[in-house]
């Protein structure tokens, strides 16, 4: 029986997992994200049980060098995790196994696996928006995942500060001029001395999260225009978030552009904690028909 594999390769842990050839979930594990080589050697011991894997999705933290014809194609590039700046990802599993892999960002493999498998199944176009420990989107055109130079760093746009904000920010790049500096997990429980999970619905700090998030929604609208824009990662889990984004979404817009209806244009993810295992399910699959 032919298997496919996945590694979703997180800042703080890899989720590692085979599946069968209709998708099945046959084995899943977790391991501790340390340097680069100690974790790699744990995930290559993972997959050393199975004999039959025809192809792996990775979808890793990043930055990382997507371009097939950079010299550091499948590398690590500059990142404060230690252990992982400049090293090579990809080379290393093509030394344990050479078998094709499909080699993505973390938030890619959730996109395509949306694109895919979730709300989206049916669209051609959309961005996948990844509000947690960092702000990160994957973005799909026309079937195909978005790259060029490098891969999206859509939580870097620059953004209008909220009048009621006085926080000075959480990016060390951008501070309280990019969108990740101000909405991003880390940035609310700065700002705010409590947690996403633990901020009251009727917390000031969801008006000033949506109006963020909603700019965010309207900068990628107007550049990509896209058939839908979900909402994952830890932040958005809050119910009380995504209808104060479709408010503030559509007071910023102004009647400007038409959109479909904001109840399935603005969205939230529909494969919950599974979108990056099965984005790398589908993408791996992706890699073997390639190949």
């Amino acid at each position: 029986m032919a298997l496919l594999g996945a590694i979703e390769a997180g800042g703080t842990k890899f989720i590692l997992a085979v599946c069968d050839e209709n998708f099945n979930i046959i084995d899943r594990t977790v391991v501790p994200t340390e340097d680069g080589p100690t974790t790699l050697a744990k995930v290559t011991t993972y997959f050393d049980q199975f004999d039959n894997i025809d192809a792996i999705g990775v979808a890793a933290f990043g930055p990382v060098d997507l371009n097939p014809q950079s010299k550091t194609y499948g590398y690590v590039l500059d990142t404060p995790k230690p252990g992982w700046a400049g090293f090579d990802f990809l080379g290393y599993l093509k030394n344990w196994r050479d078998i094709p892999y499909y080699w993505t960002t973390d938030v890619n493999g959730s996109a395509w696996a949306e694109y895919r498998h979730g709300a989206n199944s049916e669209v051609k176009s959309l961005v996948y928006l990844t509000v947690g420990t960092g702000v990160g989107a994957g973005i799909i055109v026309n079937g195909q995942i978005l790259s060029g130079f490098g891969h999206p760093e859509a939580g870097h746009i620059i953004i209008s500060k909220n009048p009621k904000d006085h926080y000075l920010g959480h990016c060390p790049f951008h501070h309280d001029r990019c969108l990740e500096g101000v909405a991003s997990g880390p940035a609310m429980e700065d700002r705010w001395q409590q947690s996403a999970k633990e901020l009251a619905d009727e917390h000031m700090a969801w008006e000033i999260e949506a109006d963020y998030l909603a700019q965010a929604a309207m900068t990628y609208t107007t550049i990509l225009r896209p058939d839908k824009i979900v909402f994952g990662g830890g932040v958005p889990h809050r119910e009380v978030l995504l209808p104060l984004i479709r408010k503030r979404f559509a007071e910023l817009m102004a009647g400007y552009l038409a959109t479909p209806d904001l109840e399935d244009y603005l969205v939230p993810v529909a494969n919950g904690d599974n979108a990056g295992i099965l984005g790398c399910f589908y993408l791996a699959k992706s890699a073997m028909t390639r190949a």
